[in-house]
């Protein structure tokens, strides 16, 4: 199982992070990842992945678990990991 873990620093207000990242959501559902946002945190879960997003007044964790599934699917960590630190970074810019 490969891990991707990344913390992004922003400076949003609170209030306004959830609809700056809405972007990112947006490719997570392309890959029919279930997001279930409790308060600032949502947990991510499909076959393949699991893991959540963390909203702080100072940055953005985001963890993701790749099972078996992923693998055998082809699934580059190392790219996915890029993918979403691009796509993050330009989000909160």
């Amino acid at each position: 199982m490969s891990t991707i873990y990344l913390k992004i620093p922003h400076s949003k207000p609170l209030s306004e992070l959830r609809a700056h990242i809405n972007t990112f959501e947006e490719m997570l559902s392309k890959y029919a990842v279930k997001i279930t946002w409790t308060g600032d945190r949502a947990e991510l879960k499909n076959p393949a992945v699991s893991g959540h997003i963390a909203l702080s007044p100072a940055h953005v964790e985001v963890k993701i678990e790749l099972g078996m599934m992923a693998k055998m699917m082809g699934i580059d960590a190392a790219k996915l990991e890029g993918s979403i630190k691009r796509r993050l970074t330009e989000a909160l810019a």
